[in-house]
C-alpha cells in the first residue's frame, strides 16, 4: 500500500540538515542524494539537491532549491521521549542555533518545528482524574523544555 511521505522544502542546506536529523535520531540514515540534471525554476542543472531519507523508521523526503515557504508551526515533528536523557540531549542538540520555545517546542538552526516531549506526556494529560490531568497541564506550561520529573511531581501533588 502506498504511503504519505513528508516532504520538507530547505531554501538551503537540505543535505546538511539531513545529515543532522539522521546522526540524532535512532532508526535514521540518508538514503540518497541527487541534483535535479536540468534546469528549473529553482535555479540551472545540479542546483536542486533532492534528498530521500528515513527518519525513526519512515520515509521523508527533503529538497533543496531556491526560498519557497518558509517553515512554520502548522507542521512539526514530535520525537517522544522515554527518558529525561533523551529528552536533554535533543534538546541541547535541537536547539543548539535554534530557537528554545514553550511546552517542548524547539525550532532547530535550520527553520525546522520539533516537539520533544515525554512518551507518557499524553497518557498523563488524559489522566481519569481530572485533578491530576489539570496540574500536569499547569506544570506543562510553565516549561520549555520538559522535565519527567518535575510532570510527575505535578500529577502526584
Amino acid at each position: 500500500m502506498p504511503t504519505v511521505i513528508p516532504h520538507l522544502w530547505f531554501a538551503e542546506k537540505a543535505e546538511e540538515a539531513v545529515q543532522f536529523y539522521t546522526a540524532l535520531l535512532p532508526d535514521s540514515h540518508v538514503d540518497r542524494v541527487t541534483k535535479l540534471p536540468a534546469e528549473s525554476p529553482s535555479g540551472p542543472a545540479g542546483s536542486v539537491e533532492i534528498v530521500s531519507f528515513t527518519l525513526m523508521g519512515r520515509p521523508f523526503m527533503a529538497i533543496g532549491a531556491e526560498p519557497l515557504d518558509p517553515f512554520n508551526h502548522a507542521v512539526s515533528f514530535m520525537v517522544p521521549c522515554e527518558t529525561q536523557a533523551e529528552i536533554d540531549r535533543l534538546w541541547e542538540a535541537f536547539s543548539d542555533g535554534g530557537q528554545i520555545e514553550r511546552c517542548g517546542w524547539v525550532r532547530d538552526r535550520y527553520g525546522v518545528c520539533w516537539q520533544i516531549v515525554p512518551a507518557r506526556l499524553g497518557e498523563m494529560m488524559a489522566d481519569p482524574d481530572p485533578a491530576r490531568a489539570a496540574r500536569v497541564a499547569q506544570a506543562m506550561l510553565t516549561m520549555a523544555k520538559f522535565d519527567i520529573a518535575a510532570l510527575e511531581r505535578a500529577a502526584d501533588a
